[in-house]
């Protein structure tokens, strides 16, 4: 039998599983709120149209019910780390942009920060246990940021947090239909499964 279809691999999938959705719950929460915070003090419009982010995949998926529990977890991992890598952007921005004259909207990005990258490695531990390692992070990523004014890095930085409030909604989605019970190996969901 392999590792990941041991009882004990099984409790420890529905595990993780139970605490990333706690961790994405989380995250959604304290997104919408740097949402508010960030339109407040970038003095931008919360309904403004924002153009798809460049590097970050969108939360939607085509076909999802088809979708295998390893393909979800890849690319939600793939979402993660671009979300870290253009948070990091936004931060420093913004530090350029206002200094320590904005200390909380700073923290709020950091806290946001440091919740992506956390749930980006719970998502690497739930591929080791299928016995699937992560994939490398080289080539990973968004691209580096275009030269971009401040309105449009402005827009940027609220795009970027939209569709990452969007994801931790869709990673929740994912890890529930992986905490279920699978009579197949891994984390495939049998046909009856799917939502």
């Amino acid at each position: 039998m392999a590792a990941a279809d041991s009882p004990s691999a099984a409790l420890r999938r529905h595990d993780l599983c139970s605490r990333g959705i706690r961790l994405a719950g989380k995250m959604r929460s304290d997104v919408v709120d740097l949402l508010d915070t960030y339109v407040e003090r970038q003095g931008l419009d919360a309904s403004a149209s924002v153009a798809a982010v460049e590097g970050v995949p969108a939360a939607a998926a085509e076909r999802w019910d088809e979708q295998t529990g390893t393909q979800r977890l890849l690319e939600n991992l793939a979402a993660y780390r671009a979300f870290r890598t253009l948070l990091a952007q936004m931060l420093e921005e913004q530090r350029e942009q206002l200094g320590e004259a904005d200390a909380a909207l700073g923290r709020a990005l950091a806290a946001v920060l440091l919740q992506v990258s956390a749930f980006a490695y719970h998502l690497e531990e739930l591929l080791r246990l299928e016995s699937r390692g992560p994939p490398s992070e080289e080539g990973a990523g968004p691209p580096p940021p275009p030269h971009l004014s401040l309105f449009e890095r402005k827009l940027r930085g609220l795009g970027v947090l939209r569709e990452l409030a969007q994801w931790a909604v869709r990673s929740a989605r994912d890890l529930r239909q992986l905490a279920k019970p699978s009579l197949g190996s891994g984390l495939a969901p049998s046909p009856a499964e799917s939502p």
